[in-house]
Parts: structure tokens; C-alpha cells; sequence
């Protein structure tokens, strides 16, 4: 049996974008992949929205947190094989190291906390990030990632990272 990938998915409040990203990979991923997410400077809590939301698709939420990446820097952390930024910069950090093995690769995705407009507006711009991320981690969870090389296999994340989302952020 292959042991599953550990996937790690990075934005800088751990709020919204890869809290949404751990619960998608954990419901397609199966047993091949573990998700995690973290961010720089993360959030006391999610994003209300964002659990209800996933809630509402059928996701499990009860083990989502807001966490510092640190808590994956340590010996006894787990490996990780990817690591995903999903914002446009991390307030001026620059991510720790997660080992060698780690394949790295960014999606931008603007963060819900952008949104502007009203209620429906912004349940629709939400609609569409969890709608974006799904395509892309459900293309990234069908990839042969076992008979891709390193080179391939970051060639192919940054290739779902350019990917258009349609989102539309109001003015604020």
C-alpha cells in the first residue's frame, strides 16, 4: 500500500482559503493524501462563513483550526510532500523550510475577508473560491503524482495555480 501524501495549504490568517482547501482534499483525497493548513499570522478563529459553508456542503469541520505554520517546522511534525500558498503574499514573510521533499507551488486566491458588497454578493464570491479551489485539488488528487518527477509535478501545480477563478472582488 502507498502511504498517503501530506499536503500542506498556506495563507497568512488560516481563516477562510486553505482551512476551505484542508476540508476539500480531506473529502476527495481519500486515503491517498492527509491535508493540513496553517498561515503566518493566523486568526483567533474561521471565518463563520466560510464553516458554514462547508458545513452546508456536507464537509467535516469539527477539526478545523486557525494554526501557525510553526507548528509544522518541528522534528516531530509530519513530512511534508506539498505546500500550496494560497494568497497573493504572506504579509512580507517568507515561508519556513519543510524539507527537502516538499514540492512547493502557489495558487493565489483573493481571501473572503476582500469581499465586498452584501450578504448575497459575498455568499456568491465564496460560492466561487470553494468552487475554484475544488477544481483545482480534485485535478491535483488525479494526477499520477507516483510516475511524475519533482520538475513535472511542480510544473503541474503552478500550471493549476494559473488557472483563471472568475472571482470578481467588489470595491470596498
Amino acid at each position: 500500500m502507498t502511504p498517503a501524501y501530506n499536503v500542506l495549504f498556506i495563507c497568512t490568517r488560516n481563516s477562510a482559503r486553505s482551512l476551505m482547501a484542508e476540508a476539500i482534499l480531506d473529502k476527495l483525497g481519500g486515503d491517498r493524501f492527509r491535508a493540513y493548513s496553517a498561515g503566518s499570522d493566523p486568526a483567533p478563529h474561521p471565518m463563520p462563513e466560510v464553516i458554514e459553508k462547508l458545513q452546508a456542503l456536507g464537509h467535516d469541520v469539527s477539526g478545523l483550526r486557525c494554526k501557525s505554520w510553526n507548528e509544522f517546522t518541528h522534528d516531530d511534525a509530519p513530512r511534508m510532500d506539498f505546500v500550496i500558498t494560497l494568497c497573493d503574499s504572506l504579509s512580507g514573510q517568507r515561508c519556513p523550510e519543510f524539507g527537502d521533499q516538499a514540492v512547493t507551488a502557489s495558487w493565489p486566491l483573493p481571501g473572503p475577508a476582500q469581499f465586498a458588497g452584501g450578504t448575497t454578493e459575498r455568499a456568491l464570491l465564496l460560492n466561487e473560491l470553494y468552487a475554484g479551489l475544488h477544481r483545482r485539488i480534485g485535478i491535483f488528487t488525479s494526477l499520477p503524482i507516483a510516475s511524475l518527477d519533482r520538475m513535472s509535478l511542480r510544473h503541474r501545480l503552478d500550471d493549476l495555480g494559473e488557472a483563471p477563478v472568475s472571482l470578481q472582488l467588489g470595491s470596498r
